[in-house]
């Protein structure tokens, strides 16, 4: 792992459209006048023909995604995630979910960590609203590596998929030989006996760290990374809560219809562990640095060992 190098996952974004576009000319990309911000410049740059910037206007840009899909070529639409899920829902829902279309929404500076931008840019609901849609492909990676495997792989698969990705630059933790990006399945990054923690998005660097300082108060953490929300990997979470008994899952996200809840349906119908759930507690965001934000709603490695410590307890 390495512990310096950070990368933004919307910069991984941007990265990973213009190699995908290499090999596929049926890539295009959608943006809403958010090209710079979103990082699909660097694919208009390379492929203009290809980039249609459609204005402050997402939900005509989801509804000409749609279009484009039904002839065949495969659209990202792109724009903060506030308004690709959020503005664009009915749009997303009707033109994109009920006739499953193969558009991907690629949703940038979701949750807290858009920092200063404060509460009404801070979309701590998407994942809940795009769970919601039946057939809807949601995944959150965790970083650079994560983030450009998980474009890839949306190329692939035909139906729509939702892509989410962070403002602030987050440690590269994946960078291993051995690393495999599937389409809902997890990945343990670490085993551990006494609880385990499941974690999305930025948050999964956070639960390693806090990992390491929980062992020195002797508490031995198992480490998930769930970054495919749904279809949700069932069969990673019941065979490690099983054997610890306790989990804690901790996102970048309302514990309302996220990735806690995911996995509350899980345990509550096997009955397999007692669950805590780390993640924005029923309220809105606030302004202040992506670090300072983390923090105060306990989602570092500070606050999920405090959390895990007393849950353990």
């Amino acid at each position: 792992m390495s512990d310096t190098v950070k990368i933004a996952t919307r910069e991984s974004y941007g990265n990973a459209l213009v190699e995908v576009g290499e090999s596929n000319d049926k890539v295009y990309v959608l943006d809403a006048d958010l090209a710079g911000a979103t990082k699909t410049g660097v694919f208009k740059k390379r492929f203009p023909e290809r980039h249609i910037d459609c204005g402050i206007a997402e939900a005509n840009m989801t509804s000409i995604a749609a279009g484009m899909a039904t002839t065949g070529l495969i659209p990202f639409c792109s724009s903060f995630a506030m308004f690709a899920a959020g503005r664009s829902y009915e749009q997303v829902r009707n033109s994109i979910g009920y006739p499953h279309l193969n558009v991907k929404i690629g949703a940038t500076h979701a949750g807290v960590t858009v920092g200063e931008d404060g509460a009404t840019h801070q979309c701590n609901e998407d994942i809940a609203l795009m769970r919601t849609i039946p057939g809807m492909v949601v995944i959150v990676p965790s970083d650079d590596v994560e983030a450009k495997a998980a474009v890839k792989a949306a190329v692939e698969y035909v139906g729509p998929v939702y892509l989410r990705f962070g403002r602030s630059a987050v440690p590269v933790i994946n960078d291993n030989s051995d690393y495999k990006f599937e389409i809902g399945k997890g990945v343990y990054l670490r085993k551990g006996e006494d609880v385990t923690i499941v974690a999305t998005g930025v948050c999964v660097a956070e639960a390693m760290a806090a990992a390491d300082l929980l062992k020195e108060k002797g508490i031995d953490a198992e480490i998930i990374n769930i970054h495919t929300i749904k279809p949700l990997d069932r069969d990673i979470i019941l065979e490690s809560a099983k054997k610890t008994g306790k989990v804690v899952t901790v996102e970048e996200h309302s514990v309302i219809g996220g990735l806690g809840s995911a996995v509350a349906d899980v345990l509550a119908e096997t009955g397999a562990a007692v669950l805590k759930k780390i993640g924005i507690q029923d309220v809105f965001g606030e302004s202040g640095t992506a670090s300072q934000l983390l923090h105060h709603f306990g989602l570092d490695a500070e606050g999920i060992v405090k959390t895990v410590s007393e849950f353990i307890k």
